[in-house]
């Protein structure tokens, strides 16, 4: 069997709650579970602690600062998004001492991630390219995406799953076509709204991919990601060879559980919803409240920000369509 590298991302839609203490003692465990990459920042990226995407209790700076202090031999990484990061934070990030950057994009844009994916090489970094909410476009589509990454200096593509709605075989279909015509690392990242997160992982390694995105308690938006212990257990039955010591990884994830937060993600009826639309994972509550709000039903909602190919950052457009609907129920009645 090959080798392959889960990744713990330690990334925070719980940023609010983790304290300094709590990202030191945090990557401490991770390190000594030998995972490869350890992933420290904001849910949205670098740079994205703000009133419009939550504010984090601990800075970017200090939050990085810490996990590079305490990870020893796990490289440290982080995620950026053109637009929601500036170019300062990626040079206060070099500064810091950060090995891995994952540049991200919409799955259909990955032409804003060229500049600061070259800027990156040129600083002699590991740059990944990350196509986000991949469900949205067909493997032609992403290989092409992917391609342009590549050509301006990507060491590997991660396709993130960001509304939990990939089935196997569509994971397997889009691994494939990455893993057999770039001939560079190709990585997923699964969200669990249909329960399918770890299944996806599998068959995204038995396809090709190198690389598997991975949270402690699966810890995220919504549903959560893929869960980290649960998915290094599957791979140990399986027979893959990998860094992470597993015994090390369930005390990681009994300190994560006893020390954090005692509540972790579950699969409500609303992931569901949003997983079968293919709606962002993190939108979940939003549309809920909304709906209530404009006393409208949330899966005829759901079903209209669907067919508007909703992605992040357009919440005006939930507000929008449930306006709409207000006043056709109102009609109607």
């Amino acid at each position: 069997m090959p080798w392959f590298r889960p990744c713990q991302l330690s990334y925070t839609h719980y940023a609010r709650k983790l304290s300094v203490r709590h990202l030191a003692n945090y990557c401490k465990g991770a390190d000594r579970a030998g995972l490869d990459i350890v992933e420290v920042g904001h849910g949205y990226g670098l740079g994205a602690s703000s009133s419009a995407f939550g504010v984090a209790k601990v800075d970017d700076e200090t939050m990085l600062s810490v996990a590079r202090e305490n990870c020893k031999t796990s490289r440290l990484g982080i995620h950026f998004v053109p637009g929601v990061g500036k170019h300062s934070d990626l040079d206060k990030a070099i500064e810091i001492g950060v090995d891995v950057f994952r540049i991200a994009s919409h799955c259909t844009e990955s032409n804003i991630t060229y500049r600061p994916i070259q800027y990156l090489k040129a600083k002699d970094k590991v740059v990944y390219g990350v196509l986000i909410m991949s469900h949205m476009a067909d493997a032609e589509r992403l290989l092409k995406e992917a391609a342009g990454m590549k050509a301006a200096g990507a060491d590997g593509i991660v396709l993130m799953d960001s509304a939990g709605y990939s089935t196997p075989d569509i994971v397997s279909e889009k691994v494939t076509a990455l893993h057999e015509n770039l001939g560079i690392t190709i990585g997923y990242h699964a969200h669990n709204n249909l329960g399918l997160a770890v299944a996806n992982s599998i068959a995204a390694v038995e396809s090709g991919a190198e690389m598997v995105d991975a949270t402690i308690k699966g810890f995220g938006a919504g549903s959560g990601n893929t869960q980290l212990e649960a998915v290094v257990a599957v791979f140990e039955r399986y027979g893959y060879k990998m860094n992470v010591k597993f015994k090390d990884l369930v005390n990681l994830s009994l300190y994560a559980e006893n020390s954090i937060t005692r509540s972790v993600p579950d699969i409500k009826a609303i992931n569901i919803m949003t997983g079968m639309y293919g709606l962002f994972t993190g939108y979940g509550k939003y549309v809920q409240k909304v709906s209530s709000d404009f006393g409208v039903d949330v899966f005829e909602l759901c079903e209209r920000l669907a067919s508007r190919k909703l992605v992040a950052s357009q919440e005006d457009i939930i507000i929008e369509e449930a306006s709409k609907l207000a006043k056709k129920t109102a009609y109607e009645c």
